[in-house]
């Protein structure tokens, strides 16, 4: 039977209507972020006490500078060099007896000015010896498969970088860009042990990151920086709800917790994300000012790699920029971000073309991993080995109607 549209379209035009309702809400909701932004710097500061004192349900933004400061495009170098890494997996098939994951590795460097370059490739790499299968200590262990290999896949993403950078002959300011966030906040998991967050995060990602950073000397500029596009973040519109909360200092738990949604007095900012904030804020090419993240993680491992972000407004989107301390900290590698992320958006209409690239490097199609599959039972056949796989499997691959 065909879908009755006559009923779907009566239910379609309820739709409308009600995103209509929505709509003059939301914009109600902006303006008292844009009218909570326009505060003078006496108050501001007031603001940041509040955030220091508050104990809030929802994550918090500290500001770096005045929240409202915007700042233009710096100057593009003549020449210079971005380095960007992307991952994709096969995770494991649990209905395979032949147990193994495979990481593939997009890596880009390209060099722009006086002698452009171009390098792109992909590096697959397959896990299946026993220790690579499980993350242990002692007698413990945890399957490395699901959330944790996609864990694993970014520790590798950034050790790419940071052999990259390592390798790149000095003379080139330097932008290592990644994908998608530089916190790695599914470590947050209560399912994931101590030994487990020491081995990704501590001798891992953080290792490299230190690597990154200890390239820069007198005459070596290396920046790092992640580029999220379309975010969902709302850590600044988060801080900017304690200008409408009445308690001095907040506290969620125990002053709105009984209180619905749409009823507390922060709610009137309820619905807006920083992207929506800073899309009225910035004008093509500006950034934001600097905020740092307040996440938990970041608080107890991250040291001098603790993250900051700051709002770019491209031809085509708000994007959420994350860097280390050690970037922001530095007036010059901070400059160098901006500059280069904006030309690397210009370029690929939108968005950083280096990611673009090296996101075809890495992607793994489901063609792909058909083929990978079939590789695996075909070679473990062809040297004696029953892949055994479980009936689901089969029932998978077998066409019985």
């Amino acid at each position: 039977m065909s879908l009755n549209l006559d009923k779907t379209a009566l239910q379609i035009q309820d739709m409308v209507s009600e995103l209509k309702g929505r709509d003059l809400e939301h914009q109600k909701h902006l303006q008292a972020c844009l009218d909570g932004m326009a505060r003078t710097p006496a108050e501001y500061q007031r603001l940041l006490d509040k955030v220091e004192r508050s104990k809030t349900t929802f994550l918090l933004a500290r500001p770096a500078e005045i929240p409202n400061a915007v700042h233009q495009p710096p100057v593009l170098p003549q020449s210079y060099r971005i380095l960007a890494t992307d991952g994709s997996q096969i995770d494991v098939d649990r209905h395979q007896l032949s147990r193994c994951y495979l990481i593939n590795i997009g890596r880009v460097q390209l060099e722009y000015g006086k002698a452009p370059s171009a390098s792109l490739e992909s590096l697959p790499v397959l896990y299946a010896r026993p220790e690579d299968m499980v993350i242990s200590c002692g007698s413990k262990e945890l399957a490395v498969e699901g959330t944790l290999l996609g864990i694993k896949r970014s520790v590798e993403e950034t050790r790419h970088l940071s052999e990259m950078a390592d390798a790149a002959a000095p003379g080139l300011p330097t932008l290592a860009l990644g994908d998608g966030t530089l916190i790695l906040w599914s470590l947050l998991s209560k399912e994931f042990p101590e030994y487990v967050v020491e081995n990704l995060l501590v001798d891992g990602y953080l290792k490299y990151l230190e690597q990154i950073k200890n390239l820069n000397t007198k005459d070596r500029q290396v920046a790092l920086a992640s580029y999220i596009s379309y975010p969902r973040s709302t850590d600044v519109v988060n801080t900017l709800r304690l200008l409408y909360c009445p308690y001095e200092p907040a506290n969620c738990i125990s002053k709105c917790d009984q209180l619905a949604n749409g009823k507390r007095p922060c709610d009137i900012l309820s619905g807006i994300t920083d992207s929506m904030l800073f899309d009225r804020i910035l004008k093509p090419g500006e950034r934001s000012a600097l905020f740092a993240s307040s996440s938990s993680i970041l608080e107890k491992y991250y040291g001098e790699h603790r993250v900051y972000f700051y709002y770019l407004k491209t031809s085509e989107e708000i994007a959420r920029v994350e860097l280390p301390a050690w970037t922001v900290h530095c007036a010059e590698l901070l400059n160098l971000s901006h500059s280069l992320i904006l030309e690397q958006c210009r370029l690929g209409h939108g968005y950083p073309v280096s990611l673009s690239e090296a996101h075809e490097q890495a992607v793994v199609s489901g063609q792909d991993r058909r083929i990978f599959n079939q590789l695996v039972e075909e070679m473990l056949t062809a040297s004696q080995i029953n892949p055994s796989n479980s009936a689901k499997s089969l029932s998978k691959k077998t066409r019985w109607v």
